[in-house]
């Protein structure tokens, strides 16, 4: 639905796993769209591959394997849509890395920002739940954008330009 709505023509995704978030987005991109997805496991990747194959969707993905801050380095041009869902320890850091490859009217999707309900509970306090708390606080914090924190399953910030 995001990428249809916002005609996103070149989208980035952190965190590949298995291939599903990457795949439903590609089959809605407009003819000529393109997702570049990365993660580090290999095999993952590899089965990420398999399944676009199936779908019919793997001319449509490009896969790049490596830590993500270095592929979004090697990265040109703009995007329409990020969505993140990698480690979680890194997010503030993807989360300012990307933002400047965001396109004005583009959109970017945290995934996983409640956590199971953890980043509320002031007990919960593991790497996990801490990284996820400094991006969310980052993100309100942060004038340059606007944002929504979705409450559907564990969580969806979603973040655009002001």
């Amino acid at each position: 639905v995001l990428v249809r709505s916002l005609r996103a023509g070149r989208v980035l995704e952190l965190g590949t796993f298995t291939g599903y978030s990457s795949i439903s987005m590609a089959l809605a991109l407009p003819p000529g769209g393109r997702v570049i997805t990365c993660d580090v496991n290999p095999e993952t990747t590899e089965i990420a591959r398999r399944y676009a194959e199936e779908a019919g969707v793997v001319d449509r993905i490009e896969y790049r394997l490596g830590p993500a801050l270095e592929t979004i380095g090697g990265l040109g041009g703009e995007f329409d849509l990020v969505f993140i869902d990698a480690d979680k320890p890194n997010y503030v850091n993807y989360y300012e890395a990307t933002l400047p490859l965001l396109v004005r009217s583009g959109l970017m999707v945290l995934d996983n920002t409640l956590w199971s309900g953890r980043v509320a509970d002031p007990s919960e306090d593991d790497d996990n739940v801490r990284a996820i708390r400094a991006v969310n606080e980052r993100v309100l914090a942060d004038g340059r954008v606007q944002n929504v924190l979705l409450t559907v399953r564990d969580g969806m910030n979603l973040v655009w330009w002001a």
